[in-house]
């Protein structure tokens, strides 16, 4: 695929859409709920609906459907739902390595410039998610309060 025709497609059609999506937050959670690094953060049981809103999250981030924004409480509720959670620098690191390992597992498409946005989109949520998990005041959240939306190259993020 040409540079121009990646500028076309969006993320969320080249992973393959909704299903593919699915799958990879599916195997991805699973795993974090076996981890015990990530198990003080996720528990040992399924949360539900994490999966779904994950995926819906996810979705909208690489221009699929807004169903997060619209359906289920939006990035205002994700920042509400980290908040506490005191996310230390390991636990972030291993999301990320267990982000991409799913990607793998769930078939996700492997050409590089899908899996360097790929990791690009964990990594900068992670550190997100890690800061406001940490936040004591609304002053020390991260700035970002709408779902980013993510491209083909990581300085392209909007």
């Amino acid at each position: 695929m040409s540079l121009q025709d990646k500028n076309k497609e969006t993320l969320y059609d080249h992973a393959g859409g909704w299903d593919a999506i699915y799958k990879h937050v599916e195997i991805f959670y699973r795993s974090c709920l076996a981890d015990p690094i990530l198990q003080p953060l996720f528990g040992h049981e399924e949360q539900p609906g994490h999966v779904e809103k994950f995926t819906a999250f996810t979705a909208e981030t690489f221009g699929g459907p807004n169903r997060f924004t619209k359906e289920m409480g939006g990035f205002m509720h994700l920042i509400a739902v980290h908040r506490g959670f005191k996310i230390t620098e390991e636990q972030r690191q291993r999301f990320v390595d267990l982000y991409m390992e799913a990607a793998d597992k769930a078939g996700l498409p492997a050409d590089k410039p899908f899996r360097d946005a790929l990791r690009s989109h964990v990594d900068f949520g992670s550190h997100v998610a890690k800061q406001n998990s940490n936040a004591n005041a609304d002053s020390e959240l991260h700035p970002l309060r709408e779902v980013p939306k993510w491209d083909w190259y990581p300085d392209d993020k909007q």
